[in-house]
C-alpha cells in the first residue's frame, strides 16, 4: 500500500494535466498489451479491439520500448516526462536523459529487461542507442496509439468534467474519496494499492492527476522537487453499460449500492440488511459516503440515520442516465 500524506498546501495544490500526456500513453499503451487481458481498463472496446490488432506484432510495433516495460515491473522514470508539453518534446527528453539516470534506472530492471546489446549501450548512453528509443517511441505512437487519439482525448475530457463537477459538488473531500475504487481516502492520507509498504508526504508541492485511457490501475510517480503526478484510469461509460455498473466502476460497486438504497433513509443497521453485507462493512462504507459529501447523517437517539446529500443525488441521477 501506498500512502499520500497531504498538508492544508498540498490540498489547495491539486491540478488536472489540460490534456492526456501522450508520451504516457504510448508507454503505457505497450505496457498493458503485453500484460493478459483482465481488470476494468479492458472492458473498453478501444482497448480489447487494439489487443487483437496488435498482440501478434506487438514487438515489431513497439522495437526497443517493448522489453523495457513489461507488465508487472516499475515504468523506468526517463520514458515519463510529466512537463513537456507535446509529443516530440517528451521524445526528445527522453533522447536527452542524463547518462548517470539511465544507468541507475535501467539498473533496476529485470535481467531479462536489460538482455541485448541494445540495453547495454542505452545505459552507457551511446547517441544511436538512445536514438533507436526515440525512432520506436515516434513508430509505436503513428502506428498505434494516434488511431485511437481522438477517442482517447474525448473520454479524458469527459472524465475531466465530470471529476470537475464531484470537486465543485462536494469539494476535495469527493474529489479523492471518488477517485478509483481501489483508492482510500482517510483525511488527511489518500491509499493507493500498490506493491510494497511507502509513505510519501507532498511536502506542499501538491498533487497533479493525470486520467490515462491505458493504466490498469492507479501509478504514482514521485519527484522530490516537484509536485506527485497519479496517473489514474479514465472513467468513461460505455453506452452497453447498464446504469449500476456506471456508478460501480466510479466508486466501487458495493458503495454505489449503498449509495443507492439510501434513495429511502436509513439507519447503518438497515443499510448493512439492505445491501447484505455485515455491519461493519456498512459503517465503513457510510463513512466515506459522508467523508465525499454524498450523504449526511444525524443522529436520531442510539442510531444514526444517513440520508443522499446532493452531490449523492447528483450522482445517481448522472449514473442512472448515462447508459442512456
Amino acid at each position: 500500500m501506498m500512502r499520500l500524506h497531504f498538508s492544508d498546501t498540498d490540498l489547495r495544490r491539486i491540478t488536472f494535466a489540460p490534456a492526456p500526456n501522450a508520451l504516457w500513453e504510448t508507454v503505457l499503451s505497450v505496457r498493458l498489451m503485453r500484460g493478459a487481458p483482465t481488470g476494468r481498463t479492458w472492458s473498453r472496446p478501444g482497448v480489447r479491439h487494439l489487443h487483437r490488432q496488435v498482440k501478434d506484432s506487438l514487438p515489431e510495433r513497439a522495437g526497443v520500448l517493448a522489453p523495457l516495460v513489461a507488465p508487472k515491473s516499475p515504468v523506468p522514470g526517463f520514458l515519463l516526462q510529466p512537463d513537456a508539453g507535446d509529443f516530440a518534446a517528451s521524445v526528445e527528453l527522453v533522447r536527452q536523459t542524463p547518462d548517470s539516470r539511465l544507468a541507475i534506472e535501467l539498473s533496476l530492471l529485470s535481467p531479462a529487461q536489460r538482455a541485448g546489446r541494445w540495453a547495454g549501450e542505452l545505459a552507457d548512453g551511446a547517441p544511436w542507442a538512445r536514438q533507436t528509443l526515440a525512432d520506436d517511441l515516434y513508430g509505436y505512437f503513428a502506428s498505434t496509439v494516434e488511431p485511437l487519439w481522438p477517442q482517447i482525448q474525448a473520454e479524458a475530457a469527459a472524465d475531466r468534467a465530470l471529476r470537475s463537477e464531484t470537486l465543485l459538488r462536494g469539494g476535495v473531500d469527493a474529489l479523492l474519496a471518488t477517485l478509483h475504487p481501489d483508492c482510500r481516502w482517510r483525511p488527511p492520507t489518500l491509499h493507493i494499492p500498490v506493491t510494497g509498504d511507502h509513505d510519501f508526504p507532498l511536502c506542499g508541492r501538491g498533487l497533479v492527476l493525470i486520467p490515462s485511457y491505458f493504466v490498469p490501475r492507479p501509478m504514482v510517480m514521485y519527484q522530490n522537487h516537484a509536485a506527485t503526478v497519479l496517473v489514474y484510469p479514465i472513467f468513461a461509460a460505455d453506452r452497453s453499460t447498464g446504469p449500476g455498473d456506471v456508478l460501480g466502476r466510479l466508486i466501487g460497486r458495493t458503495r454505489a449500492a449503498v449509495l443507492a438504497t439510501l434513495r429511502n433513509p436509513a439507519t447503518t443497521t438497515s443499510v448493512a440488511e439492505r445491501v447484505g453485507i455485515s455491519l461493519a462493512s456498512a459503517s465503513e462504507h457510510t463513512t466515506v459516503l459522508r467523508n465525499a459529501g454524498l450523504i449526511s447523517t444525524t443522529r436520531t437517539g442510539g442510531a444514526v440515520l444517513h440520508v443522499l446529500a446532493p452531490l449523492g443525488e447528483a450522482l445517481l441521477y448522472s449514473g442512472s442516465n448515462a447508459g442512456s
